[in-house]
């Protein structure tokens, strides 16, 4: 179904489809990560419950202030989310800067003009950087944080 036809449908269905889409994007990741050869630790969704348990919370938190600020900001965040999983999964790697030996994503020239909400990636990310030093990736981090802006 083409994006410019999702206003005409019942706001549930709306949010469904687009739930599913995130859902898929995440489990094909997830998909991926397991299929590689090393053997890597079970994958929980209650990992951050341990780690770091008022991680979802300042997510939740920053995204609905965002989205009340400007609902667009949901849209923002979604398709980050989408551009960062369309290349090789969902690694955070659409946030990467610039460096001396590398061309980052975020300013390439393929997003540099139709890529928004970084702002609010950095504020959450500076929130759970505060909370949890070095704990959320940022990958889980724009993983969930598209996760409530679908929600939102």
């Amino acid at each position: 179904m083409a994006p410019f036809l999702l206003h005409s449908l019942p706001s549930s269905v709306s949010l469904q489809l687009l739930m599913l889409v995130v859902l898929s994007i995440f489990s094909a990741s997830i998909s991926r990560s397991v299929a590689s050869t090393e053997p890597e630790p079970p994958l929980t969704l209650d990992y951050y419950a341990s780690t770091c348990p008022t991680a979802l919370d300042i997510v939740r938190k920053e995204m609905e202030c965002a989205v009340l600020s400007d609902p667009r900001n949901a849209a923002f965040i979604l398709r980050l989310h989408f551009h960062d999983c369309l290349v090789q999964g969902c690694d955070g790697s659409v946030l990467l800067d610039d460096t001396i030996t590398l061309k980052g994503e975020k300013k390439a020239s393929i997003n540099a003009h139709s890529l928004k909400g970084f702002r609010i990636v950095d504020r959450i990310k500076n929130k759970l950087e505060s909370e949890c030093p070095a704990v959320v990736s940022c990958a889980d981090l724009l993983t969930v944080a598209a996760r409530d802006a679908v929600l939102l």
